[in-house]
């Protein structure tokens, strides 16, 4: 389950990455908003890379966007590989996006906690972030699909809901083997 999981999930994100991006430059033409220079300098900040004022160089800013796109794509294929699939899921995995930016450039000290952000910037990021997620789901759920049922889903399937009288699934079952 992790190989496919990782190889999965490289692709969903990858993909998620690609239309939040869109969706950014779409967005950015439409309200003038400029481009983000935030995801390069928490790179530069983790990996003791220089730093310098103004905009910062185009690769570095691609490569914490979308290597940060991609990796995160591993736990939402993990998701859809153990059945947490459909929009409750990518919904939660809105949050664990979102979650991760902060965690990164607040404690980078590149970023300030989003109670802090004007409101319009906060609605334009949450939805972006949704986009990716929402998007990045759908791959990775369409991925796990062709191998079946999860084991989530291969449960629930006993008896719908939590039940004390249902046990788990053996151990055998659990991912088809």
């Amino acid at each position: 389950m992790l190989k496919r999981a990782l190889w999965q999930g490289l692709l969903a994100g990858g993909v998620g990455g690609v239309v939040m991006t869109l969706g950014e430059k779409i967005e950015q033409r439409v309200t003038g908003r400029p481009d983000s220079h935030v995801p390069a300098r928490v790179l530069e900040r983790l990996t003791g890379l220089p730093e310098r004022p103004g905009a910062q160089p185009p690769a570095v800013n691609w490569a914490m966007h979308y290597g940060q796109a991609a990796l995160l794509g591993v736990l939402r294929s993990v998701m859809a590989q153990a059945g947490l699939r459909g929009p409750l899921a990518s919904a939660k995995f809105t949050v664990v996006r979102l979650t991760n930016d902060q965690i990164l450039e607040n404690a980078t000290g590149v970023g300030a906690p989003p109670t802090t952000w004007p409101r319009g910037e906060l609605v334009l990021d949450v939805l972006h972030k949704a986009v990716y997620a929402f998007t990045t789901g759908a791959v990775a759920d369409a991925l796990a699909a062709r191998t079946g049922p999860g084991p989530g889903q291969k449960h629930a399937a006993m008896r719908p809901g939590r039940r004390p009288d249902v046990g788990p699934l053996p151990r055998a079952n659990a991912h088809g083997r």
